[in-house]
């Protein structure tokens, strides 16, 4: 740091066995008046702060500490001349400031009179901060703000109350239309076979128009709709009156229309769209027609209770179970909710409700045959939901539509269904056979 940092202290002459200032630098012989802040040669009452001109150009700052406090004015030997404060040439003559300790005492402290000497008051350093330690101490006007002060330690704050598991839905909203559904259900499938299939024709179409939907909100992809809409629910009806062979004719033809329908528009994106359109098919009316196919049994409304109360059982118990144990994550990075020990309790609900249903709903059915039942539709029912929470979190969105309060859209409900529906049948078949 040279003199010119922060202002010149003024230059009390040579000291006895010191060479005398080079060039450039203030000599005693000019004098000027003005406001000083420090003691030696300056004459004044007391010390003060400003600037001062002299008989020569050039406005100078001195700043120093003296004994006395408050701010007088006096005259300061040593104003600045005209000129830097020193000349390029003698730069090497100058000497480093020494490194000062960071405990050096207060302005105004005892052991300034015992040094004989004065001290600068600013800051010796550019990082340094001014001491307030007495009233008349006063930071300069151009000293700098220090650069990243200590943050203030924050106060403490109370310990947040604990805060209760919640569903993240609306139970009871969630629990009436439930009610609801499962009247409508069992009031078709009883009653007349025939309407039970529209209702599941209905809802494959809501389905269907849900999952377009938001593939094209989201990513922008056109799946066509009127021939996916039109396929699936004729893809039902042909389960239900020409068993698997029926279904899978039905696919293909839906499938092929898919591709034509496409074709009335621009060939931008057509793989992409075309590709959704398939899936779609696939995975709403296809996996839905083997529902269609259970009921043709003479029991068929049995086995189809016993497909939705397994697929609904087993739903319960990996919520019940995991909201009240839950610690261990399941598949975090598709869906947070689910957990292990939800799993091991819709495994164990399916298992036990397996049981009963075979038991007593089935004809020739037994318990043992329903325990695999149950565990087969709770490992099922669990790839369905994560499956579709992949979906979703691919799409960035909550849930597939808002139609059922407290549930979300049809497709929210038809997760676990849609693929469980396939195992059901299969193992009705080889259990106690086609019916």
């Amino acid at each position: 740091m040279n003199d010119s940092s922060w202002g010149a202290p003024p230059h009390a002459g040579p000291q006895p066995g010191q060479a005398g200032p080079p060039a450039g630098y203030w000599e005693p012989t000019d004098q000027g008046t003005g406001q000083g802040y420090g003691p030696g040669p300056a004459h004044g009452s007391g010390p003060g702060y400003g600037t001062g001109a002299g008989p020569v150009q050039g406005p100078g700052q001195g700043y120093g500490v003296g004994h006395a406090h408050g701010y007088d004015q006096g005259h300061v030997q040593g104003a600045a001349p005209a000129g830097p404060a020193y000349d390029a040439q003698n730069a090497q003559q100058t000497r480093p400031m020494p490194a000062v300790p960071d405990d050096v005492p207060a302005y105004g402290s005892d052991q300034d009179g015992d040094r004989g000497a004065a001290r600068l008051g600013g800051p010796l350093f550019r990082d340094e901060t001014f001491r307030h330690d007495t009233p008349s101490a006063q930071p300069l006007p151009h000293a700098a703000a220090p650069q990243n002060p200590e943050p203030m330690p924050d106060a403490p704050q109370p310990a947040p109350a604990p805060q209760k598991k919640s569903a993240g839905r609306d139970l009871g909203a969630a629990i009436g239309v439930g009610v609801g559904l499962g009247v409508v259900i069992v009031a078709s499938l009883f009653v007349v076979k025939a309407v039970f299939v529209g209702v599941v024709a209905v809802a494959v179409v809501v389905g269907l128009w849900e999952l377009t939907s938001r593939l094209q909100e989201r990513k922008g992809i056109k799946a066509p709709l009127v021939p996916l809409a039109l396929g699936g629910a004729a893809m039902v009806v042909a389960g239900y009156a020409r068993g698997a062979e029926g279904a899978w004719v039905a696919l293909a033809l839906t499938g092929l229309a898919v591709l034509v329908w496409r074709m009335t528009e621009p060939p931008e994106g057509y793989l992409r769209d075309v590709t959704a359109g398939l899936f779609a098919a696939f995975y709403v009316p296809f996996l839905a027609t083997f529902v269609a196919m259970m009921l043709t049994a003479e029991d068929g409304p049995q086995r189809v209770l016993t497909f939705l109360l397994l697929t609904v059982v087993s739903d319960t118990g990996a919520y019940a179970v995991g909201w009240r144990f839950g610690t261990h994550k399941l598949a975090p990075r598709i869906s947070p909710g689910k957990t292990r020990e939800g799993l091991v309790g819709a495994v164990l609900f399916a298992m036990v409700a397996g049981a009963l249903c075979m038991e007593f709903l089935i004809d020739d059915g037994t318990w043992w045959q329903g325990l695999l039942l149950g565990l087969a539709v709770a490992a099922s029912a669990t790839l369905g939901d994560l499956g579709e929470s992949m979906i979703k979190r691919d799409l960035g969105i909550k849930d597939m539509g808002t139609l059922l309060p407290g549930h979300g859209g049809i497709m929210d409900r038809l997760d676990s269904l849609l693929p469980t529906a396939p195992v059901v049948w299969l193992l009705m078949v080889l259990f106690v056979g086609s019916g």
